[in-house]
């Protein structure tokens, strides 16, 4: 649990406790999921997996925003990286079992969303076992708008959580929604009034 991560932040905010924080830590960037982050993510998970101090993860974010989606220059680098078809189907391989490491984590995730919610953050918060959010939350599946396809695993999975029409539409058209519209079509479980009530339900959901 020592160790230093770029990307992230771990945290045992209260002694004793089995609740361990798990922070998105690019703030300048609204948490941008850099090429750092898909070394560093299932490398942390793993610690908090085998830690047997930890019971359950809150998965949140330093600062105003969640995470506004892959850092282009991830994708870039990653098309650079991949003189062939081959090449670059094992990098998206590899981004895509960062984000499936939180489904092999044994203890239970809860995301803590507030802000921005968009692109492969979207992948990460269907991965996780509890969605909570702020109601000025806003999500976007926003690759189309990139000429991408949502391949980390949202196409997988949202379509089980939202059904398969919701899903559709929001993959296709990018649309921007809110935590009270995220909460009607089930992605999260329940929107509250501001940060403030987000943390503390979490919390307490987290404490049992």
């Amino acid at each position: 649990m020592a160790e230093n991560y770029k990307t992230l932040i771990i945290e045992q905010k209260t002694p004793n406790s089995g609740v361990f924080y798990l922070y998105l830590n690019n703030p300048k960037q609204r948490n941008a999921l850099t090429r750092d982050f898909f070394s560093e993510f299932p490398k942390a998970l793993n610690a908090l997996d085998h830690n047997p101090d930890v019971s359950v993860i809150i998965l949140t974010a330093v600062g105003d925003h969640f995470c506004s989606g892959i850092e282009l220059s991830a994708l870039n680098s990653t098309a650079t990286d991949a003189p062939s078809g081959e090449s670059l189907r094992r990098n998206i391989l590899a981004m895509q079992d960062s984000i499936t490491a939180l489904e092999r984590c044994r203890k239970p995730v809860i995301a803590s969303i507030q802000g921005a919610c968009i692109g492969g953050a979207i992948d990460i918060i269907t991965a996780c076992d509890i969605r909570y959010c702020s109601k000025d939350a806003f999500f976007s599946v926003k690759e189309v708008d990139l000429a991408l396809a949502a391949d980390l695993g949202s196409l997988q999975r949202l379509p089980s959580i939202v059904g398969f029409g919701n899903a559709m539409e929001l993959a296709l058209t990018a649309r921007r929604f809110n935590g009270l519209e995220a909460k009607e079509l089930g992605l999260v479980s329940r929107a509250f009034d501001s940060k403030d009530e987000l943390n503390k339900a979490v919390w307490n959901v987290a404490q049992g």
